[in-house]
């Protein structure tokens, strides 16, 4: 942002005094209209200032309600330099810039008695300045100064005159920057304010009662901590944002949210932020009139104005594009919108859920997720645990997952002790949704109506997810779990007996597995534990279960 603008000498005649002022205003409209910091886009716009006018310092110094500075700025972005010269300006040419709202102008700082006192702090001796100041206004009310010094007689065809409308432009566009800045600042503040306060809430009404939300299955401890949190929040309009991996059921606790809120009366209304390009998106939420476009053949309501007094639930809202990001916060902020194709102003009562998948916050960081709309989406953020989270209820879901599949099969398919152990025994990257693939892929392709470990495609090298997962990158979640060949000779026998040795779980690496993994590990045991994802202890309970001799090395 820092970048100092190139424009061409006016003492040499290539370009005009109107051409250059011109093109400075439209580059620091560009700085001031953009997101970001408030102290970097002024420091910026003092930069590129630099290369327009003939001038040695530049200072923007924003002043809180008693006159005091409240931000000091310079090109350089040195806090301490800026506010050591603010200090060093004479007060009373401050305050007559502030009472009076118009510039004050000092020819030769040599020669002015507001100046004499203290000349010297800022100006080498015998040089001459002038001094060039102007306000910065908010509507009527002077906010800060802009001011500038700069050699007295450097170039004698650029005229004071043409400075000081120079920088009364640049404060023009300057004031409803900082008086944007500080509301987005004001309405952030009370959005974390609101959103304390529902966390306290949250907080002190965890442990009352309620009935458990419809089609939300198991029974774990951080499940049922979620569900409390859930009852409370679905109790108020306040925006709520559903944060977890892909799978663990972002849509289904959003319905869960509306059917437990005030406005269940009226159906949830959903879409899916990533499945739609902008244009249609924006149709989509907004709506469209007959002929705003090609193809738009009737009026259509958009989804915005279909949840009027229910709820919208807007999946993958990391995915928008930072130009929709401001048609939402609109909206979000007012209430209102146009139809596509239409100048009519439609007001909605719409409680919002959105949910994603990414980091948001790093998303803003970035630039790429607008700060404002953030804040208008996370007031109360509500994080789904995972499946390897909640192993406890990966049980009770297969066997509804399975329960399903029966009822639409017509078949009567049943869970062995030994398939249960199996997949309580893997990751699933992909949470309740590929718990429940796997269980109607199990299914479908099982011989016998009890299904056992040997009929899962993990026992069988068969396993896509696995697959899937190992050539994923590093930042991925880990490869599932896989689990042995199906037992042989008298362990078949076993087969749906429930492991009650102490080393059951690393019994679940078969002996191909292991001896590989000791291979690639030069036979080192830790090593080869680790690679494998056990303790030594239970590598060694493995290696003995499967008679596999330690080669020495």
């Amino acid at each position: 942002m820092n970048a100092t603008t190139r424009v061409p000498d006016p003492g040499t005649g290539a370009c005009g005094r109107p051409e250059m002022a011109l093109y400075g205003i439209y580059e620091i409209s560009k700085i001031l209209a953009g997101l970001g910091d408030l102290r970097e886009m002024l420091s910026a716009t003092l930069s590129v200032l630099s290369g327009f006018l003939d001038m040695n310092f530049g200072l923007i110094a924003l002043l809180d309600a008693a006159g005091d500075p409240e931000l000091t700025v310079c090109a350089s972005g040195d806090s301490f330099r800026a506010r050591g010269y603010f200090d060093s300006l004479p007060e009373r040419v401050v305050g007559q810039i502030v009472v009076t709202e118009i510039p004050v102008v000092v020819e030769n700082v040599s020669t002015d008695t507001n100046f004499a006192w203290n000349t010297a702090q800022w100006m080498p001796a015998g040089a001459n300045f002038s001094f060039c100041g102007v306000p910065i206004k908010d509507h009527h009310r002077t906010i800060g100064i802009l001011t500038i010094d700069r050699p007295w007689t450097v170039h004698p065809s650029t005229t004071l005159d043409s400075d000081v409308r120079f920088l009364k432009m640049v404060a023009n566009l300057v004031g409803p920057t900082v008086r944007l800045h500080r509301l987005v600042a004001r309405d952030r503040d009370r959005l974390l304010e609101q959103q304390r306060r529902t966390a306290h809430e949250l907080e002190q009404r965890t442990r009352e009662g309620g009935a458990t939300p419809a089609r939300i299955i198991g029974q774990s401890a951080k499940l049922a901590n979620l569900l409390e949190k859930l009852k409370v929040v679905a109790n108020t309009d306040t925006p709520v944002l559903l944060r977890g991996e892909s799978g663990t059921g972002k849509e289904l606790f959003a319905q869960a949210l509306h059917d437990l809120s005030r406005r269940r009366k009226k159906p949830l209304v959903k879409l899916n932020c990533a499945a739609l390009p902008e244009s249609v998106l924006e149709s989509e939420l907004f709506g469209h009139e007959r002929g705003a476009f090609t193809g738009a053949l009737t009026m259509r309501k958009g989804r915005f104005e279909t949840a009027d007094g229910s709820t919208l639930f807007l999946d993958e809202i990391g995915e928008i594009s930072a130009s929709f990001q401001a048609k939402l916060l609109r909206v979000l902020q007012k209430g209102e919108f146009e139809r596509v194709g239409s100048s009519r102003t439609q007001r909605v009562d719409v409680r919002l859920i959105t949910a994603t998948n990414r980091d948001l916050e790093d998303a803003v960081s970035k630039g790429t997720f607008r700060a404002d709309l953030y804040y208008r989406i996370a007031v109360v953020p509500l994080s789904l645990p995972p499946l390897r989270d909640r192993t406890g209820d990966i049980a009770i879901l297969a066997e509804e997952f399975l329960r399903r599949f029966n009822g639409d099969n017509g078949t009567q398919h049943t869970l062995a002790p030994s398939a249960l152990a199996v997949l309580e025994s893997c990751y699933f990257p992909g949470n309740v949704r590929e718990l429940e693939n796997c269980i109607r892929r199990t299914a479908t392709m099982a011989g016998d109506a009890r299904l056992l470990d040997r009929d899962f495609a993990c026992r069988n090298d068969g396993c896509l997810s696995s697959v899937l997962w190992r050539s994923a990158p590093a930042k991925a979640a880990p490869a599932p779990v896989v689990a042995p060949p199906a037992p042989t000779g008298a362990d078949s026998a076993t087969a749906d007996a429930p492991a009650a040795d102490t080393g059951q779980h690393a019994g679940k690496a078969g002996r191909d597995t292991l001896i590989d993994a000791m291979k690639q590990s030069g036979w080192i045991q830790t090593r080869a534990a680790r690679k494998l994802g056990l303790t030594p202890r239970q590598l060694g309970y493995a290696l003995r279960k499967h008679n596999i001799v330690v080669e020495t090395r």
